[in-house]
């Protein structure tokens, strides 16, 4: 499917998601308030392109390029969240030499607004991770994970809420199983809670008594798998209040966002964009202004890759 294809079927996609007929959407195109949502997840300390020798990868990738695209994003657009969907560390040398250090560095120059946290940003251990954290200058959410007897204690939130022109954006985290995953000493005491439990209590408060317009969960579940394991597609289907789920784990390159319907039958977008900084997601969402009833209108689409098949 060619670009200009694909952008605009995705647009004919946003419509049919809003409920809203395509004459009242263009008459209330100056009654809209506009997001652009960027995202990442399993970067696993990829802070370089992948170097010649690497097959399909080759030349694809790395933190310049990935920051130049979204500071060229920034430019031409004012309302613009950056999140990453966890899995931030481990894969290359700069892991094995700098714990996570220079991971949480990078994203802090590229002003990332929050991320959650992946099995393996456990890997250097549960007290370097403290640490990274506890520097960060962006949001770490999660809301089915208990730290309270661990150093994380007190340094991730269950949510965090961005006003933006009078919109009020929900943002939680969801984490997969740790046992059996990553070793226990790793992660200490920190107790796990079932995250279709803790994401819908969440997301009911985002929407109830925190009135928030849209709610984004932030997962490291895993897109979907052939078994009974909860993953972001059970997630969707299962919950109530969530709008858009932008999950990690299973590095599922998506070609378009998947829609499903939740338990009230409300769409549900979800998102991936594989591994390791080959691409950066992107999601260009309208509300309505009128009567504070914030409709999501605009195309949903991912942007090129990041390197050499650029354009």
């Amino acid at each position: 499917m060619n670009r200009r294809k694909f952008i605009k079927q995705a647009a004919a996609a946003g419509l049919m998601l809003s409920g809203l007929p395509m004459s009242a959407i263009s008459s209330s195109l100056e009654d809209e308030i506009n997001i652009t949502i960027l995202h990442t997840n399993d970067v696993h300390s990829r802070l370089d392109p992948f170097p010649p020798g690497s097959g399909r990868f080759e030349g694809l990738g790395g933190v310049t390029r990935r920051a130049s695209l979204i500071n060229e994003i920034r430019q031409t657009n004012k309302n613009v969240l950056l999140l990453d969907a966890g899995d931030i560390l481990q894969g290359t040398p700069y892991f094995n030499l700098y714990k996570g250090e220079v991971d949480f560095k990078v994203m802090d120059e590229l002003k990332y607004d929050a991320a959650t946290i992946g099995n393996h940003d456990f890997d250097a251990g549960i007290d370097k991770l403290a640490k990274n954290t506890r520097r960060a200058k962006f949001d770490f959410v999660n809301a089915n994970y208990d730290f309270s007897n661990t150093p994380m204690n007190g340094l991730v939130k269950n949510y965090i809420i961005k006003e933006i022109d009078g919109l009020r954006i929900g943002i939680f985290g969801i984490g997969i199983e740790l046992k059996d995953l990553v070793p226990s000493e790793w992660y200490g005491e920190t107790r796990y809670m079932d995250p279709i439990e803790r994401a819908d209590a969440t997301a009911a408060h985002l929407r109830k008594a925190e009135s928030c317009d849209f709610v984004i969960c932030l997962s490291h579940l895993g897109y979907s798998y052939q078994t009974t394991k909860i993953s972001d597609v059970v997630l969707a289907q299962s919950t109530d209040n969530i709008d858009l789920i932008i999950g990690g784990h299973t590095h599922t390159f998506l070609d378009i966002p998947d829609v499903r319907r939740n338990i009230s039958g409300r769409p549900v977008i979800i998102s991936q964009v594989g591994w390791a900084g080959i691409k950066l997601g992107r999601l260009d969402l309208a509300f309505q202004k009128s009567k504070r009833k914030h409709r999501m209108r605009a195309d949903h689409r991912w942007i090129r890759s990041l390197g050499k098949d650029s354009e």
